[in-house]
């Protein structure tokens, strides 16, 4: 029988729960510290565990982590502007694909999938579709995200793949991603 729950185990529950809740952090971190032209030029890093959800999970946890953290970041920081549902499906996208890309395209662990799933994920989610969700505030400002993102999607990757050479974190993705196939 076909276990179709979201969350296989209480580890995958916990895990991803810690990943949105760092998600949360760094983004509410990086939108006081890190913000530049009224938001339109932010450095953050807040993507990187969304997208480390995705590749451990698979891509229905990591757009659900990346829906999450969006919402919960949003109603815990500091905002003058309402909600943005585009940009919050952005970041379910950059769940989604950084999952679907570990998952079904290349499944080998190591540097080769993490640098297709973060760029994949950045390109659709952060690049094209949460630019599309900002276009209302900034107007063709947006364009000028895309090298900002470009250069934090290099430095996610970076991270990711320093991660991978540990072998406890390693060892950690490969053991959940058992539990949950």
């Amino acid at each position: 029988m076909k276990n179709d729950k979201l969350f296989k185990s209480v580890k995958a529950l916990t895990l991803s729960s810690l990943l949105a809740a760092m998600s949360v952090v760094i983004g509410i971190f990086c939108k006081s510290l890190m913000n530049f032209g009224d938001g339109l030029f932010r450095i953050s890093f807040e993507n990187l565990p969304i997208i480390l959800s995705g590749i451990m999970f698979g891509p229905i946890v990591g757009s659900a982590v990346g829906i999450a953290s969006d919402l919960i970041s949003y109603l815990l920081s500091p905002q003058t502007y309402p909600i943005n549902l585009i940009v919050t499906l952005g970041a379910g996208i950059i769940g989604l694909v950084s999952g679907i890309v570990s998952k079904y395209i290349i499944r080998n662990n190591g540097n080769l999938q993490i640098i297709a799933s973060t760029s994949a994920s950045h390109l659709i989610g952060s690049v094209i579709i949460k630019s599309i969700g900002l276009f209302d505030y900034y107007q063709w400002g947006v364009l000028f995200r895309i090298p900002t993102y470009i250069v934090i999607a290099v430095i996610e990757t970076l991270i990711i793949c320093m991660l991978y050479k540990k072998s406890g974190f390693k060892r950690l993705i490969e053991e959940v991603r058992k539990e949950n196939l």
